[in-house]
């Protein structure tokens, strides 16, 4: 084998091994803080830790408490824990991805708005140092919410220690921004007067801020 030809075949293994997957079967296996054990096509599982990306081309873009994000050439998905779904390019993005909502601060300088729980209007208040969106028992319960099934636990408040529940939000809607099965968090005392916008809605937004004005621009 000439020299010419040993060359031209290691070049094609190298781009066979270098150029990422169109797509791929990914398992998610696991999750531990920052981390998701994933098996790619069958292959032996691997950990990636969140913003990395494994030799197939498929980036972890974020973790939650069942779920993790994932992203393939520029499209992503959702994957919850024990479930398979194959990542392709040109695969469907979320309906509402790209679309923005603006919201204007009152006299307080608080971002306040109205949107919808699981169909019903709610009156948010924007909270970045709040983990979940958390709302009282007495909302959950008028938003048909059973959140004694949720997941228990107690927290430290201005108030005391209080019992709270973690829950699913089926479906979390500002305007024409829609995001699905978002972690929640119901506050057994009925010491919140709104429902506070939390991060586990607001990790998922892209936020601008200009004097009283936000932006929030859903980014998956």
């Amino acid at each position: 084998m000439n020299k010419a030809v040993h060359h031209t075949l290691g070049s094609l293994l190298f781009l066979l091994v270098c150029v990422p997957a169109l797509a791929a079967d990914v398992n998610l296996n696991g999750i531990i803080g920052t981390k998701a054990l994933l098996v790619i096509d069958g292959a032996k599982p691997r950990w990636l830790s969140a913003g990395e990306t494994s030799p197939e081309g498929i980036k972890l873009m974020s973790i939650g408490a069942d779920s993790a994000v994932f992203e393939l050439s520029g499209q992503r998905q959702t994957i919850k824990l024990g479930q398979s779904e194959r990542l392709a390019v040109g695969s469907a993005a979320s309906p509402s991805a790209g679309k923005s909502v603006t919201l204007i601060a009152d006299g307080r300088g608080h971002f306040v708005t109205t949107g919808q729980i699981n169909g019903s209007s709610v009156r948010f208040l924007v909270d970045t140092g709040a983990s979940f969106i958390s709302l009282a028992s007495g909302e959950a319960k008028r938003l048909g919410i059973n959140y004694l099934e949720g997941q228990r636990a107690y927290m430290s408040t201005a108030n005391g220690v209080v019992a709270t529940y973690k829950v699913k939000l089926d479906e979390v809607r500002l305007s024409d921004v829609t995001l699905n099965n978002v972690d929640g968090m119901v506050h057994a005392d009925n010491s919140l007067p709104v429902v506070l916008l939390g991060m586990s809605f607001l990790n998922r937004m892209e936020m601008t801020r200009d004097g009283d004005k936000m932006v929030l621009t859903k980014r998956f």
